[in-house]
Formats: C-alpha cells, structure tokens, sequence
C-alpha cells in the first residue's frame, strides 16, 4: 500500500492533478520544503499546489520508490524536468526557463496516505539553471 500511494501521488503531480493529489494525503499533512518551512494541513497544501501549477510544468522521470518493511515509510529518487513559468518572489525572473533537476522525497504513512512529504534538490543548481 505504501508504494501505491507514493505512485499515485506522482501519478497525480505528472497529470498535473492537483485535486488527485490531495487525495493521496492526510488531512494533516505536513509538507517539509527544501530549504523553506513546513506546511501543516491540506488547506496550504492546496494552496502550494495550485501556486506550482502556474510557476512550473514539471515532469517527474526516471522514478525509483523505496518503502520499508511495515509501510510506514517510503522514499523516491526522480530527475526533474521543467519549465519555470511566472516568476516567484525572492527567485530569478521567469522567462520559460527550462532545467533538469535531480531531487528526491522522504514520506511518512498512515492508513493509506500520506501524512508527511519532505522535498530535497540543489537550490543552487536551479538557480543556475534558470538565471
């Protein structure tokens, strides 16, 4: 189950189905994000995904899910390929810049879902990428 939930959970990010993920994720999410803060609740979840779908298109490729033995925990390694569409505060102007990034995630799971995601990628070389 575990593996199944990290799967359709990027299923859903790759569709660009920002209601398909928070279906994936328990109500008190907490969303750990490289190099920022944490969100607790579905509500700024939401709110994070629906802000990403006008700053990036991103497509997540070459996908490895590791999982433990009870379910609780799982990972995934995946390289980034995206596009940066509207600027973001405090970030580079957005020109339609494209980068390849690899990244990963580290989950925790409860009764199916997921109840905490934290995001890790070099800053620094999407920065490059992109200025």
């Amino acid at each position: 189950m575990t593996r199944a939930a990290i799967e359709a959970y990027y299923a859903a990010f790759n569709a660009g189905d920002a209601s398909g993920m928070l279906a994936c994720v328990s109500d008190d999410i907490e969303h750990r994000v490289n190099e920022g803060g944490i969100r607790r609740g579905r509500a700024l979840f939401a709110d994070f995904c629906a802000h990403m779908g006008v700053s990036y298109a991103e497509q997540l490729r070459d996908m490895v899910i590791f999982v433990n033995e009870d379910g609780t925990r799982g990972a995934a390694e995946f390289v980034v390929h995206g596009s940066y569409l509207q600027t973001d505060p405090g970030l580079p102007e957005a020109k339609g810049q494209t980068y390849i990034l690899p990244a990963g995630a580290f989950f925790d799971l409860r009764d199916g879902k997921i109840a905490r995601v934290t995001t890790f990628y070099n800053l620094a070389d999407w920065l490059r990428q992109v200025s």
